[in-house]
């Protein structure tokens, strides 16, 4: 009997065109078939962290997706790569995909360029393939996100701040975190719109973080705990 065909997966708004780094073949083969899936196109797909450097000049991406741990050390590698990638060109978007939060470049990271255009997930909390394409796509477009577990670990680095939150606070700011927006929040947290805008005002008084425009007031908002 035929194996039942795939569905079809609609052509996305915008091709990127993607490096990937990752040292498993396994997973960098299936990452490759997912993002072809979704219409994008990977340029490079390499499996350390000098390769990576490598294709990126090449390349120029769109994006680049970067695994943590890599040859020869498989330490932080790809991570310190990727930090390295941003100092160059602070407008280069990056996505790293993870097993763990690595602390030392993490921060670093989610703080380099303006804090767009920049994500760190945790592969085992991706759950749909959906999930890892639109966070791809949204850091493409010069969004962040994060994963809320790198947020719970990096904010341990900053405790005094994190004391000057209420629990519901924490709860709205880790939500930002996330890349959601003030309706998206108010409909998980069961709460009205206003309400979610004053605990994000609360939050931004508590940090004494100055007035900016649009999204980067709410980025500054979360990097301001992950500075170390």
């Amino acid at each position: 009997m035929p194996s039942p065909t795939p569905t079809p997966i609609s052509t996305p708004a915008r091709r990127l065109r993607v490096v990937l780094a990752e040292d498993s073949v396994l997973l960098r083969e299936g990452l490759i078939g997912v993002l072809g899936r979704f219409g994008h196109e990977t340029v490079a797909a390499v499996g350390d962290a000098d390769a990576l450097r490598d294709a990126v000049a090449a390349h120029e991406p769109d994006v680049v997706v970067t695994d943590v741990r890599m040859p020869p050390g498989f330490q932080d590698e790809g991570l310190r790569a990727a930090v390295e990638l941003r100092a160059r060109r602070p407008t280069l978007p990056v996505l790293v995909l993870s097993q763990y939060v690595q602390r030392s470049y993490a921060a670093e990271l989610l703080d380099s360029g303006d804090g767009t255009g920049v994500g760190y997930l945790l592969k085992d909390r991706v759950g749909q393939v959906e999930q890892f394409v639109e966070g791809l796509t949204r850091v493409a477009e010069g969004g962040t996100v994060i994963d809320p577990e790198v947020v719970r670990q990096l904010l341990r680095r900053r405790r005094d701040p994190l004391e000057q939150l209420t629990p519901r606070e924490r709860e709205v700011l880790a939500l930002v975190a996330e890349g959601k927006s003030n309706g998206a929040i108010a409909g998980q947290l069961v709460v009205s719109e206003a309400a979610v805008g004053k605990h994000i005002g609360n939050i931004l008084a508590k940090l004494d973080l100055p007035p900016a425009d649009g999204v980067h007031r709410r980025v500054l908002a979360v990097l301001a705990y992950l500075r170390g």
